[in-house]
């Protein structure tokens, strides 16, 4: 008696996939690329195509930190954090994930600083992504990283005044990163 699982694994795909030739492999890619708008935007980010790959993932981030509210249109920390882990499996690379996660702590603190944001939910978000972007800037060269630490620089003195610890947050990743609190 064969059992036989009810969810196919990758294991399973990739049986199946050494049989095909490449052209049916780049029908197959084909097909993906015209299934979704994530699909094109992982393919032109992965073979690094266009002339500004983090662009629709900004975009994204955008939306969901900074939504229209005379459309009644809402924020969510989770939809806003989601381009940045796409773009992570896509490329990966720190100088995109740091300019990734700098942009959305720019927004986070942007929008709640416009319109008023009171949710601990998005104030610890907005905390931990300004850590991991201390945190993926100290990895880049020392040539590199200037440019993200004087926007996080001004992240930091924006998020002052937000209230629900977000100052306090701010300042001790800060330290955490081993950087003085001088600005």
């Amino acid at each position: 008696m064969v059992i036989r699982r009810t969810s196919p694994t990758w294991t399973d795909l990739k049986a199946t996939l050494k049989d095909f030739d490449r052209k049916d492999l780049l029908g197959l890619i084909e097909d993906l690329y015209a299934a979704s708008k994530e699909n094109k935007t992982f393919l032109h980010a992965r073979f690094g195509l266009g002339s500004d790959t983090l662009k629709p993932y900004k975009a994204i981030i955008d939306r969901w930190l900074w939504p229209d509210v005379f459309k009644n249109q809402n924020y969510s920390v989770a939809r806003a954090r989601k381009p940045i882990a796409d773009y992570r499996k896509a490329v990966g690379d720190a100088d995109g994930l740091a300019d990734l996660m700098v942009f959305y702590c720019r927004h986070a603190v942007g929008f709640s600083n416009e319109v008023g944001v009171d949710d601990e939910g998005y104030f610890d978000a907005l905390i931990g992504m300004f850590e991991e972007a201390l945190q993926m800037v100290m990895t880049l060269p020392e040539n590199k990283r200037e440019r993200f630490l004087d926007e996080l620089r001004e992240v930091r003195a924006a998020g002052r005044d937000m209230g629900g610890g977000v100052g306090e947050g701010l300042d001790e990743a800060w330290r955490r990163a081993d950087l003085k609190l001088d600005a």
